[in-house]
């Protein structure tokens, strides 16, 4: 299973987040594989340890690939949840309040950034929603 975090504008403007993951379906020789999903683009980059992001949008549907630090992320609703390395976080709110976050450990936050495809289903599975 790879967790992700998806994080979304609800009806009132504000950010939402529910956990779940990666739909994993198929497999061979004992691994598991997903399906695939369209992109348009990838880029890195790289936040020094104790970094911050004040109040923000996504700019844009993406998948943001945590590979090294651990951050806490808050929504306008006081909500938290903590990404780590190896996570994703499908950031999907690009209106409204935003959210904000910040480093919690000695790490620099490496990432990398997935422009999703425009439509595509992001192969998002909510945690507890039946796979079929």
């Amino acid at each position: 299973m790879i967790r992700c975090i998806r994080l979304w504008t609800g009806d009132d403007g504000n950010s939402y987040f529910e956990e779940g993951s990666i739909d994993l379906p198929k497999g061979e020789r004992g691994d598991v594989l997903s399906g695939t999903a369209g992109v348009s683009t990838i880029s890195f980059r790289e936040t020094k340890a104790g970094g911050v992001f004040q109040w923000h949008d996504a700019p844009i549907r993406q998948f943001v690939i945590t590979l090294s630090g651990t951050l806490d992320f808050q929504t306008r609703t006081g909500e938290h949840f903590i990404l780590r390395p190896g996570d994703i976080l499908l950031a999907e709110d690009t209106t409204g309040s935003g959210h904000s976050w910040k480093l919690v450990d000695d790490q620099p936050w490496r990432r990398a950034y997935v422009i999703l495809a425009q439509g595509v289903d992001p192969l998002f599975v909510a945690q507890g929603a039946k796979v079929q």
